[in-house]
C-alpha cells in the first residue's frame, strides 16, 4: 500500500529543495537596477553640480542638483499621461549655453550647461532701471534668496541700465561678438523684446552673473530640465568644478574624502528647489 506524506510532512522536504540566488541570477539583478538607475538619469533625471556664484544664495557652489528633464521637454503624442509644459518666468532652469566657451586643456569650444532663472517667455519686453528688473512694464521682485552685492565699477551701469548700455565683446565670450551685433535688432522703445522661441535669463546674483544680458537669448531647444532637489551640498571654492586635469581630479577628491563630514552642507540635503 502507497503511503501518502501530508502536507506538514511534505514542508520540511520542499523548504530542503530551495536553493539559494545563483550568481548568473544575482548578476542579472544587478544588471537590472544598474540599466534602470542608467535609463533614469539619462531619459528622466540628470544630475548637476553648482560651479559658480552666479545663482547665489539661492545656490551655491558644490549644490548637486537633481534635474527633472521631463516636465519641460516638448511632450509627444505618444505619451499623453506624462505631465509636460513650457517653460514659464521664474522656472530655475538648466539649459546649454547658446555660446561656446574656450576651456582649459580643450582643442575645441565646449557648449556648457548652466543654470538660471527664466526671466522673459517670447514677446516679454524686459528692461533694468537701477538693478530693478522690469518685465512688460511691471517691476519683478527680486530673487528672496539672491545676493545683490555690488558688482565691479566697470559692469555696474550695464548691469543695472541695461539695455539702454550696449554689451562690449570681451574675450572668452563673456560678451560675445554675435550678440553686441544682433542686441540692437531687439530693442523696441528702449527695451529688450524677446523673440519666438527664445528665452531671457538671469542669475539671482545678479551683479555677478554672465548671463543672457552678456551673450543673448536662449533657444527653447537648448532647455534640458529643471532642478527638483539639491540631493547634497559640499562646500567648495568658486570655479572647482570648472578646473580640468587628473591631478586636479585627485587633489579635490581626497579633499572631499577627508572634509566629507565638516564640509557637507546637511541643510541643504534634500532641499526642494524654488
Amino acid at each position: 500500500m502507497k503511503k501518502t506524506n501530508t502536507p506538514e510532512q511534505d514542508a520540511p522536504q520542499q523548504a530542503g529543495q530551495q536553493t539559494g540566488e545563483t550568481f548568473f541570477e544575482a548578476v542579472a539583478s544587478y544588471a537590472a537596477v544598474f540599466v534602470i538607475g542608467l535609463f533614469i538619469f539619462n531619459f528622466i533625471g540628470q544630475n548637476f553640480v553648482i560651479p559658480s556664484g552666479s545663482m547665489e544664495n539661492t545656490l551655491l557652489v558644490g549644490d548637486h542638483l537633481f534635474v527633472d528633464r521631463i516636465t519641460l521637454a516638448p511632450g509627444p503624442h505618444w505619451m499623453p499621461l506624462v505631465h509636460y509644459r513650457e517653460p514659464k518666468r521664474g522656472d530655475i532652469v538648466v539649459f546649454i549655453k547658446p555660446v561656446a566657451d574656450e576651456v582649459p586643456g580643450q582643442d575645441q569650444p565646449q557648449y556648457l550647461y548652466l543654470v538660471k532663472r527664466l526671466i522673459g517667455v517670447p514677446g516679454d519686453h524686459i528692461h533694468l532701471h537701477d538693478g530693478v528688473v522690469y518685465v512688460n512694464g511691471v517691476a519683478q521682485p527680486f530673487p528672496k534668496t539672491g545676493s545683490d552685492t555690488p558688482a565691479d565699477p566697470m559692469e555696474q551701469v550695464f548691469l543695472d541700465e541695461f539695455p539702454s548700455v550696449p554689451p562690449v565683446p570681451q574675450e572668452g565670450n563673456y560678451k560675445t561678438e554675435q550678440w553686441a551685433q544682433e542686441f540692437s535688432s531687439h530693442i523696441v522703445n528702449g527695451e529688450l523684446v524677446v523673440p519666438p522661441g527664445k528665452y531671457f535669463m538671469m542669475g539671482d546674483h545678479r551683479h555677478d552673473s554672465a548671463d543672457s544680458r552678456f551673450w543673448g537669448f536662449v533657444p527653447r531647444e537648448n532647455i534640458v530640465g529643471r532642478p527638483v532637489f539639491n540631493y547634497w551640498s559640499f562646500k567648495a571654492p568658486d570655479g572647482q568644478y570648472e578646473q580640468t586635469g587628473i591631478g586636479n581630479t585627485v587633489s579635490w577628491v581626497g579633499h572631499v574624502v577627508v572634509h566629507f563630514f565638516s564640509d557637507t552642507r546637511w541643510g541643504r540635503t534634500l532641499k526642494v528647489m524654488r
